[in-house]
């Protein structure tokens, strides 16, 4: 038999952990969550050391995601993903900034292949990147895909603002732990 319904889930942790009503007015503040998101993703080892988050630019969250793909035997579970899919159910909408209202995600790593491609159609105006590829590379053993060898470029010529390096150190430990740990989910 042939399924016929996909059923992704954020863990629980989520609803208890995460305020959704908080304002997040800068980019400090979207960063820290991201990063946050990967790193209870860990503790609570629910998933890869992986977390994302969508605002509107006034600081409104409206969606979170982290990795699921061990979890959920699916291996689009992507943080970002996952954040793009709660945001587009809230919204009812596939492209997120089609009324008008700019779109940032905050990730706490480097999107890999697959995000990096879903970030175009998911309606993304500006993406705040923690940790580099080479970083989860290097620290947790994940390989990221290919990508254009100017893919921040790339996004800048579709309207996409990048920002780079945000609270990165910080991204850097959860993966640095998750890879030490060698605990895989």
């Amino acid at each position: 038999m042939l399924y016929a319904q996909v059923h992704l889930t954020l863990p629980a942790w989520v609803h208890r952990e995460i305020a959704t009503d908080a304002p997040y007015p800068d980019d400090a503040s979207r960063m820290a969550l991201a990063v946050r998101l990967s790193e209870l993703n860990v503790r609570e080892q629910s998933g890869g050391p992986f977390g994302a988050a969508l605002f509107t630019d006034d600081g409104r969250l409206l969606g979170v995601g982290v990795n699921r793909v061990i979890p959920s035997n699916c291996s689009v579970a992507h943080a970002e993903m996952m954040a793009f899919a709660t945001a587009q159910q809230r919204l009812q909408q596939f492209r997120l900034n089609q009324s008008g209202r700019r779109v940032i995600l905050a990730t706490s790593s480097q999107p890999c292949a697959m995000c990096y491609g879903a970030s175009f159609w998911a309606g993304i105006d500006e993406i705040l990147i923690g940790a580099r590829a080479d970083d989860v590379q290097t620290l947790a053993g994940f390989d990221e895909g290919p990508l254009p060898a100017d893919w921040a470029g790339e996004w800048q010529k579709r309207g996409i603002a990048v920002k780079r390096d945000l609270l990165r150190e910080e991204a850097c430990a959860v993966l640095k732990r998750y890879g030490e740990s060698g605990l895989v989910y």
